[in-house]
């Protein structure tokens, strides 16, 4: 691998988590923070986007740069997890549960969605 994708992968993926930060919090922002709405948005909508790459096929370079860098640190596993895990602590199993599995069903579709999209 080049410095220059070195650089892109640094580069992107700052910008990705960055991203991740603003929309999350003008989410959160907007509609509370009592469930976590706004990492529900970003991870679904990473979840297409992700898709999307791997619909339009590509690789390499492409794929670690839009991909692994840039979309990999926009969406965040381990904040979906800490928000669920939290929501337990406090005594919200139904909103725990359905963090967990809202998130997951509507994150496979929305990936599913983006493949396919990608393809055509």
């Amino acid at each position: 691998m080049s410095l220059v994708v070195w650089i892109g992968v640094a580069g992107l993926g700052g910008l990705g988590a960055l991203a991740r930060f603003v929309l999350d919090a003008a989410i959160s922002t907007g509609l509370g923070r009592e469930l976590p709405f706004g990492t529900f948005v970003v991870n679904v909508m990473g979840s297409f986007l992700l898709g999307l790459v791997v619909g339009l096929s590509l690789s390499g370079d492409a794929l670690l740069l839009a991909g692994t860098a840039t979309l990999g640190s926009y969406t965040t596993f381990s904040t979906w997890m800490l928000e669920s895990h939290r929501l337990r602590e406090e005594g919200e199993i139904g909103p725990a549960l359905g963090n967990l599995l809202i998130s997951l069903l509507v994150g496979v579709g929305a990936a599913a969605l983006g493949r396919m999209i990608g393809s055509l």
